[in-house]
């Protein structure tokens, strides 16, 4: 490339629709609000920020859905001509990209996944070597590239295949002592060859669902923090007398688990298990979980010595804050768990099992003793409803001002994340979401009747600022 070759590039400006610069990474609508040309100006905008930054090597991988491989190859276009050397890894979980990452020299991850967005949409992954990429790191991709500013280049790229060394890191975190019977649900997400992979190292039976890669999803939605998307799962399990089932989401980096009777363990009661088995070799660590997860948590954390934080939604502002506090284990009720015991601090879905079979394994028990002395409450799901983009982030603190003028003695009020209220029944919880015009609740109480209780205050705080709710 020329001087002026390279100077005219320079010069090359593109607006990238700014709703889909979300908190956490890039979403939009595939054909419409992201393209091919829109993929190339995201990678050349990464690239560029990556340069700056001294790096010089970037590790790219993509999901199954149908736009991945094309809108991949145009990051990975915009990454060379930033004059970055690209390492194309190709189809796999976003978990097997950060792995690169992180064991193979590189500064910085791409994945083009959709995760579990509708089939309509596509999106994008990034993260910096040293942590993760989000908030206003996302923004500064839409201003360099509407103004042009981008470094220049001629990078080379190489392809890699690092599954079977993926699989062989999550292995050696696996110490079971008898062999279990496992259902897998793959959902047909990106998953899917990582763990046929796996099962075939692994001791005990394994049954597979949907381990075919399909972006269109003909099975079920890949979302293991919806019980419908769990049916599978729970009959798999029943009808061939398995152990545990685990679920994954479509691009892998979240876990969902079902144990021998078919019953659900979100992802914060998961946390509880793990966190018994972290806190031995980290007592008195931080444990970290957003505001949307059980207070059975917080309550098990304390009571076996660890020192629990609740957080802000949002993967990424999870694992900053357990950068932060080196904290060996964090995560929120969306599924997203990241281990910095042993491991390397970011969401991984399938290592995540690989440790909830090691734990399992070694207890000699079913899945329900762990859990058994857990306090068994009273709650609502995440229940979702959309409300005027001009009204989502006011509602908080309208309710916020109206408690505290009230000075109730019996709650203790936490806005680090919107609103969640305790008190003596249990607590309830609204915040707005980060990414779309929505309003996210829930509510845990001790007995069906305080539930209730909690239910109708979140109700009453909600009619006040002109909102109805679902419940």
């Amino acid at each position: 490339m020329t001087a002026d070759t390279a100077r005219a590039a320079q010069k090359q400006t593109h607006v990238i629709n700014p709703g889909i610069l979300r908190e956490y990474d890039i979403r939009g609508t595939v054909g419409d609000t992201l393209r091919d040309e829109d993929c190339y100006f995201i990678g050349r905008a990464f690239g560029t920020m990556v340069k700056r930054r001294g790096g010089k090597k970037v590790v790219v991988g993509y999901d199954g859905r149908e736009s991945s491989p094309s809108f991949s190859a145009n990051v990975m276009r915009g990454l060379t001509d930033c004059g970055l050397d690209v390492e194309n890894i190709g189809l796999g979980p976003t978990p097997m990209v950060y792995f690169a990452m992180k064991t193979r020299g590189m500064d910085a991850a791409v994945v083009v996944t959709g995760s579990h967005s509708p089939l309509s949409y596509n999106g994008i992954k990034m993260a910096y070597q040293s942590g993760p990429f989000y908030g206003a790191m996302v923004q500064e991709i839409g201003k360099i590239s509407a103004a042009g500013d981008f470094e220049s280049g001629a990078g080379q790229m190489t392809e890699a295949d690092v599954q079977d060394a993926y699989v062989d890191r999550m292995l050696a975190d696996y110490q079971g002592a008898r062999d279990l019977s496992i259902a897998w649900d793959c959902g047909n997400g990106a998953t899917g060859e990582i763990i046929r992979r796996l099962v075939k190292k692994m001791p005990g039976k394994h049954v597979l669902l949907f381990d075919d890669i399909d972006g269109t999803f003909p099975n079920h939605h890949p979302d293991p923090t919806v019980a419908k998307n769990l049916v599978d799962l729970q009959k798999a399990v029943r009808d061939n007398g398995c152990d545990i089932g685990i679920g994954f989401d479509g691009d892998g980096d979240r876990v969902g688990a079902v144990d021998a009777e078919g019953n659900i363990l979100w992802a914060d009661i998961i946390m509880a298990v793990y966190a018994a088995e972290v806190l031995k070799t980290h007592p008195g660590a931080h444990i970290i979980a957003d505001v949307k997860c059980s207070r059975v948590l917080f309550d098990e954390v304390e009571r076996l010595g660890g020192k629990p934080v609740m957080w802000n939604t949002g993967h990424s502002l999870i694992k900053a804050r357990a950068l932060e506090l080196k904290s060996p284990l964090a995560g929120e009720l969306a599924g997203h768990i990241c281990f910095a015991d042993k491991y390397y601090g970011f969401d991984d879905g399938p290592y995540c099992a690989v440790r909830l079979l090691d734990i399992l394994s070694r207890s000699g028990k079913p899945l329900s003793a762990l859990v058994a002395h857990l306090p068994k409450m009273q709650n609502t799901p995440e229940v979702r409803f959309h409300v005027p983009a001009e009204r989502k982030f006011k509602i908080a603190p309208e309710i916020l001002s109206r408690l505290r003028a009230d000075n109730a003695k019996d709650l203790s009020i936490n806005d680090i994340d919107g609103v969640r209220v305790t008190t003596p029944d249990g607590w309830w919880l609204m915040r707005a979401s980060n990414t779309e015009d929505v309003l996210t609740i829930r509510a845990e109480g001790f007995n069906a009747e305080g539930l209730e209780r909690l239910k109708a205050q979140l109700v009453s705080q909600l009619a006040q600022s002109g909102i109805a709710s679902p419940f």
